[in-house]
Order: structure tokens, then C-alpha cells, then sequence
């Protein structure tokens, strides 16, 4: 596969569209407000759910899982860049984040 672009926390707008491919448990307790979530696995059977033209923002805890699906998106055809340092790169430049656990947000 060949190298795709990865792009730091601080260069995604507030309007771009992030893709979580997360678990749904990491996704639960924490996530940015708004992101697509398809877990990693589940990417191919559910592409569908994806626009080839919008610009992607893949995002997963580190960065590992998200440079996959980032490379794999882009052999395929669609526009998309990893997102440097993932989830846990976010919370620490204190971008907001919402869960769905009645708890406060946070990366697992």
C-alpha cells in the first residue's frame, strides 16, 4: 500500500468530517461531537456510508488502526488523511469531546 498524508489535531476545522473507527466501547466513552463512527473491521462492508468526495479525517486511539484505514480508503479511491496521534492526541490539545456513558468524556 502506498503512504498516505497525516495531518496534526490543530489543522482540523470545527465543519470537517472525522471518521472514528474506534470500538464501540472507546467510541461510548469518549468521541468528538459529530464524527462518523465505523469501527476499523467494519470499514469494507460499510463504505457505502461514506462519500469518496468529502475529505476524511480517520481518527482511532494512536494513530495505528486509523493509518490502515487511511491507506486502505485511499487505494479505494476516496479522499481521506490520518489524524496524528488520534484520540489521544485530541484530548490533550483539549478539542471537546462528548460520551455516551453519563460520565465525562475521556480515551480509552
Amino acid at each position: 500500500m502506498s503512504e498516505s498524508e497525516s495531518v496534526s489535531i490543530e489543522s482540523i476545522a470545527d465543519n470537517s468530517t472525522v471518521l472514528d473507527v474506534r470500538e464501540d466501547y472507546e467510541w461510548e466513552a469518549g468521541h468528538i461531537d459529530g464524527a462518523v463512527h465505523i469501527p476499523m473491521e467494519q470499514i469494507p462492508a460499510r463504505l457505502d456510508e461514506l462519500d469518496p468526495d468529502t475529505d476524511l479525517h480517520v481518527i482511532c486511539r494512536t494513530g495505528g488502526r486509523s493509518q490502515r484505514v487511511t491507506q486502505w480508503l485511499v487505494a479505494n479511491g476516496y479522499s481521506a488523511v490520518n489524524v496524528n496521534g488520534g484520540m489521544g492526541a485530541w484530548l490533550e490539545a483539549g478539542r471537546p469531546m462528548v460520551s455516551d456513558t453519563n460520565q465525562p468524556p475521556t480515551v480509552l
